[in-house]
């Protein structure tokens, strides 16, 4: 299954969050392949429904979604047990993408 990283080339955050994202897939033996996205432009944004860098996608659906009609090239914060941060914790994503494939076993 593949997990898309959104980020822009100037978000502080987007490095720390692939390494994350990297280790705990390789920690967990999760069947996920990385695909990272640069966006380049409000254009763009627009076309990924980028929600900010980073963002993670899968089937096209960020997995921390929000209603929103407009995207545009920013920084992102995630909300996490102790604060805003520019990236998820390690358990919200393990937690999201164990989700993502016990839904996709049950759906076989």
């Amino acid at each position: 299954m593949e997990i898309k990283v959104l980020y822009f080339d100037g978000c502080p955050s987007w490095q720390k969050a692939l390494i994350n994202l990297q280790k705990l897939i390789n920690e967990e033996n999760l069947d996920f392949l990385i695909n990272l996205v640069e966006v380049k432009s409000d254009k763009e944004a627009l076309k990924y429904k980028f929600l900010g860098s980073p963002s993670f996608q899968v089937n096209g659906q960020d997995l921390w979604p929000e209603n929103r009609e407009n995207f545009s090239m920013s920084c992102r914060v995630y909300s996490t047990s102790n604060g805003l941060f520019g990236v998820p914790t390690d358990d919200m994503l393990r937690a999201k993408l164990i989700d993502i494939l016990n839904n996709k076993d049950k759906s076989k």
